[in-house]
This record gives C-alpha cells, structure tokens and sequence, in this order.
C-alpha cells in the first residue's frame, strides 16, 4: 500500500497535534513544523503529497509558501491546502491565485478536515490519470469538449464560448474552488477581455441555460465558485 505523505506546517501547538493525531490514525505519513522557513525547507526536503499550510505563521507566510511550492519544478504538483482563521478572505483569494488547492477555515472538527484531505488527494490522482478532461459526466449532465457539446438529460444546451470554457474548467476540478481571478487567468487565458465581475455574470448565464436545480456551480462567498463533488 502506498501510504500517502503529508507535510503539516502550523504553528499552534495544540491545533498540530490534533491535525497529526487524526491523520495519523487514518494511515497517512505525518510530518510537521512550526514556522514557514522550517515548514518550507521540511517540503522540499520530503516532496510530500500534500501540505496542509497555515496561513500565518512566523517567519515565511503562506501565501509565499504556496507560491514557492506551486513555481518549483520539483514540487508544482504537490496539493496544498490552506488553513485559516475565520474573516480572512482575502487570504483565501491569494491563496487561490497562487495555486492553493483548497482552503479550510477555523475553527473545523477534525473530521471535515481528514475528509477535505481525502478529497483534495483524491482529485489530484484523477487529474494525473486524466489530465485533459476531454470528457465530463455529472448526472443528467454531459461535457464533451471533442464535440463541443453541453447535453442535460441528453438535449444539447447552447452555451457561449466563454461559458463553455468556464464550466468544463470547473467541472474538470470538481470540489475545489476557484477564485475569480483564477478563472480569468487559467479557464479564459489572457487573450480573452473579461473583467473580474463579468464572471460573474457568465456563471449565472451558465446556470439558467443548464437549468440544473440545485446548480452543480456553487458559490463560495467572498471566495469564488466549485462545481459540486
């Protein structure tokens, strides 16, 4: 069995021990530090599956954690979830632009973040096994980008060629969120003209076409959008 690795860096002591406790005991190699250069080091060190990262932390934030992780060659594939206090969503956002993989806020139980793990380490092997996403089935409703066709119940729905791009590029990451500048960046590229807020739009566009009750897109407030998992 491959036992899979987790870096924690977290520089509360009492939230350490609970994080490594009950990963632990789910099976997962554990690894810890308390402050970000440690934390930082310790990654490149171990190449890790996953870093679950605190956001503020002596030393090296983790904001510039994340980035260093997400822009190393050697490490640009490792998960990265961030973990943050309550109220600080702006963090979030940049977490996001710099290739978070997720975020989960304080104060959590133990449980929702040993199942958050699982997920986030789940969708990272499905996009390995299948990067390109040529092919997106949820229930009644059907991607196929090689045909360029949205079906809900098997009738085609018409959508916009920016709307397309925006829901295949969610619904190829189910489950993790996406911020608007992200969706900008990595969904549309830089050729298309979309300002911040016009995604929004498109996104509402997008769920009246497919007429999906309740949307398969959710909204994270003050965060961005996920297709459902």
């Amino acid at each position: 069995m491959n036992r899979k690795k987790i870096v924690i860096i977290e520089d509360e002591p009492d939230i350490l021990e609970v994080l490594s406790y009950n990963l632990k005991r789910e099976g997962f190699i554990v690894l810890t530090a308390f402050d970000g250069d440690a934390g930082l080091s310790l990654v490149k060190k171990e190449k890790p599956d996953l870093v679950l990262l605190d956001l503020m932390l002596p030393g090296t934030d983790g904001i510039k954690i994340c980035s260093s992780i997400k822009n190393d060659s050697d490490l640009h594939n490792t998960l990265v979830i961030m973990v943050t206090a309550k109220g600080e969503e702006s963090d979030v956002v940049l977490g996001l632009g710099v290739g978070a993989d997720d975020y989960v806020s304080k104060p959590f139980s133990p449980k929702e973040l040993v199942a958050r793990v699982k997920a986030v380490l789940r969708r990272g092997t499905l996009l390995e096994l299948s990067p390109e996403k040529e092919k997106v089935e949820y229930g009644d409703l059907i991607i196929d980008v090689a045909k360029h066709k949205i079906l809900v119940k098997g009738e085609e729905i018409k959508l916009t060629a920016t709307e397309f791009k925006i829901l295949h590029y969610l619904a190829s990451s189910s489950g993790r969120v996406f911020s608007r500048e992200q969706l900008l960046n990595k969904a549309l590229g830089d050729a298309t003209i979309v300002v911040d807020r016009n995604i929004d739009v498109h996104i509402r566009g997008i769920r009246k076409k497919l007429g999906i009750q309740p949307s398969v897109i959710e909204t994270i407030r003050g965060v961005g959008y996920r297709f459902k998992e």
